[in-house]
């Protein structure tokens, strides 16, 4: 069927077509974006787009990760020393994250076993490696070259590197978190924390 000039056509495949002035040309309606899409719609959207769900293995494995830092950064912390609370030595602050760190992968060793919002691991599980391995060669090398070196050092791997942040706002939160730890353990509460100056 041809349609008589001057009439619009009805759209094809839904498409949203009208007719221009004068008989020209049809003209293409903008489709819907985002903004126009329900909270249902979205939310649809977002669960076709999300990684495919980590299974009961995964999370048994994170947790005993989780579980093995915790111990690890603990032993070291009691070998760098505790000291007491009036008193700290340079292992008491790493000792007592590691002691949440041990709480928390226990937690989720016997309750998160049937969590359904874990990930799988992907290429992307490899940037929370590196970050571990960076923060314990921080911890090694603290006691022997002090603390300034090795947590600028940190701070550039993980914002740059990892956070993939602007080299100018890198150098400038990694040199002001430095000064801010110097200005704070060393200067003003004068613990023992070991620093290069």
């Amino acid at each position: 069927m041809i349609p008589v000039k001057g009439t619009p056509a009805a759209p094809a495949g839904g498409s949203s077509h009208t007719a221009a002035p004068g008989g020209d040309a049809p003209q293409t309606l903008p489709d819907e974006g985002l903004d126009d899409l329900t909270p249902e719609q979205l939310a649809a959207q977002w669960e076709e787009e999300k990684p495919p769900a980590a299974g009961a293995l995964a999370n048994a494995a994170s947790s005993l990760v989780v579980l093995g830092v915790g111990i690890g950064a603990a032993i070291l912390s009691m070998a760098m020393g505790l000291g007491t609370p009036s008193a700290p030595q340079p292992g008491l602050w790493p000792f007592i994250i590691s002691c949440v760190m041990v709480a928390l992968g226990l937690f989720q060793l016997i309750a998160g076993r049937h969590n359904r919002d874990a990930e799988k691991f992907t290429r992307m599980s490899t940037a929370p490696l590196t970050g571990l391995v960076t923060l314990i060669a921080m911890v090694a090398l603290m006691p022997l070259i002090g603390f300034e070196l090795p947590a600028l050092v940190l701070c550039v791997i993980w914002m740059r590197f990892l956070g993939g942040e602007t080299w100018r706002s890198t150098l400038v939160v990694s040199a002001s978190v430095v000064i801010g730890f110097y200005a704070i353990f060393v200067l003003a509460l004068n613990t023992s924390i070991p620093h290069l100056f």
